[in-house]
C-alpha cells in the first residue's frame, strides 16, 4: 500500500522553528524526487521545496534561508526544517513524491502548521 504520512506540524509563535516529517511506504521513493507543498485557506495549494534522488534541493522564494528540506534513506523520511517562521507560513503541508506523482495537489491528510504573531 502506498503511503506518505506527514507529521511534525503545531502552533509556534513568529520567529519559531518546526520541523516537519513525512513517512512514505509502498513504493521506490528513494528513486523519486521529493517535495513538500502547503496550502492555507482560501488559497491555491502552492510548492514549498524540493529534494531530488541524489540530493539536490530547490526553494519557493518564500522558503529561501529559512527552510531547509532533507531526505534519510535509511528511515524512508522527507523532512522540512522551517526557521523563522511567519504568520504567513501558516498553511497545512503536505508532502509528495514528484516521480510517482504522489501526493501532489495537496492531497492526503497533511499536516497544520499554525504561526501566531
Amino acid at each position: 500500500e502506498v503511503q506518505l504520512v506527514e507529521s511534525g506540524g503545531g502552533s509556534v509563535q513568529a520567529g519559531g522553528s518546526l520541523t516537519l516529517s513525512c513517512t512514505m511506504s509502498g513504493f521506490r521513493w528513494d528513486l523519486s524526487a521529493l517535495a513538500w507543498y502547503r496550502q492555507a485557506p482560501g488559497t491555491e495549494c502552492d510548492w514549498v521545496s524540493t529534494i531530488t534522488d541524489d540530493g539536490n534541493t530547490r526553494y519557493a522564494d518564500s522558503a529561501k534561508g529559512r527552510f531547509t528540506i532533507s531526505r534519510d534513506k535509511a528511515k524512508t523520511v522527507v523532512s522540512l526544517t522551517m526557521d523563522r517562521l511567519k504568520p504567513e507560513d501558516t498553511a497545512v503541508y503536505y508532502c509528495a513524491a514528484e516521480d510517482y506523482g504522489l501526493g501532489l495537489g495537496c492531497l492526503g491528510q497533511g499536516t497544520q502548521v499554525t504561526v501566531s504573531s
